[in-house]
């Protein structure tokens, strides 16, 4: 997919460490021939990010706190006065206690569940109202990130399973209100990967297993198969395709009941 997104340029939010999914699409998109920018919250995480913008030649680093809105108007305005125009969004960002991605959803408190909510689900329509003004002309691409917890559910996933799920729900709507305008609205739901955000919810390493013996091809995604799909997406050729949740896990998704052999 080399030289697709040549000419492009995109927002990358979400990058914690060179394991995150947002850090494989953001390596894949440069790759394919994107200008990235980049978002992060607090210095650790823009410690951390520095170095990998610059292995993707991007100097463009901005701190983003997704639940203030003076954070997010200064970081779109500092964008806009980089760039005249954007072509692709991709949002990446999720936030539980971690001391509640364990035992039972009913135990979910008020505070967590608002929290998780916020963060989760609500940054992705902040996000979206702020960066499509920047897709001019040709349109653009707004891209999240989901798991199939928002649908089936999955032991200790709880509260995030809820926010996955009004996610996707945006995304749909957000298809809707923005494709007059050329513009797609999509989600990738990877299958369980070891990222830092992954190893928050207990029992990850058992589920990584779990599906990586039992998913049609035997194995998890990767960061490159998840990257090569954002690619896909942010092209041209991805140009009939919103409102979708795309599934990166091995086949997964469509079992009823695990292999002979696992039972």
């Amino acid at each position: 997919m080399s030289g697709v997104l040549t000419g492009k340029r995109g927002l990358i939010m979400g990058v914690a460490n060179d394991r995150s999914i947002a850090w494989g699409i953001a390596k894949a998109m440069a790759e394919a021939g994107a200008d990235l920018a980049f978002t992060y919250q607090g210095e650790a995480f823009g410690k951390r990010l520095e170095p990998l913008a610059q292995s993707v030649g991007s100097d463009f680093m901005v701190d983003v706190d997704v639940t203030d809105d003076a954070s997010l108007d200064t970081a779109f305005e500092q964008l806009s006065a980089r760039w005249d125009s954007i072509d692709f969004v991709v949002h990446a960002i999720a936030y539980s206690d971690k001391a509640e991605l364990t035992g039972r959803f009913l135990d979910t408190s008020r505070e967590n569940f608002k929290n998780s909510m916020d963060i989760s689900a609500y940054s992705f329509v902040e996000v979206a109202r702020r960066a499509y003004p920047l897709m001019k002309d040709a349109g653009g691409t707004l891209l999240t990130l989901t798991y199939q917890g928002s649908n089936r559910v999955v032991p200790n996933y709880n509260v995030m399973g809820v926010a996955k799920a009004a996610l996707e729900s945006a995304t749909r709507y957000l298809a809707n209100d923005l494709g007059p305008e050329g513009i797609r609205v999509n989600a990738i739901s990877p299958g369980p990967m070891k990222t830092l955000a992954g190893a928050a919810i207990g029992g990850a390493r058992k589920t990584f297993k779990h599906t990586a013996q039992n998913a049609p091809m035997r194995d998890n995604a990767t960061l490159e198969a998840v990257g090569g799909t954002a690619v896909y997406l942010a092209s041209d050729a991805g140009a009939c395709t919103t409102g979708e949740v795309i599934r990166v896990d091995g086949g997964f998704h469509v079992l009823g009941m695990p292999q002979q052999d696992n039972l």
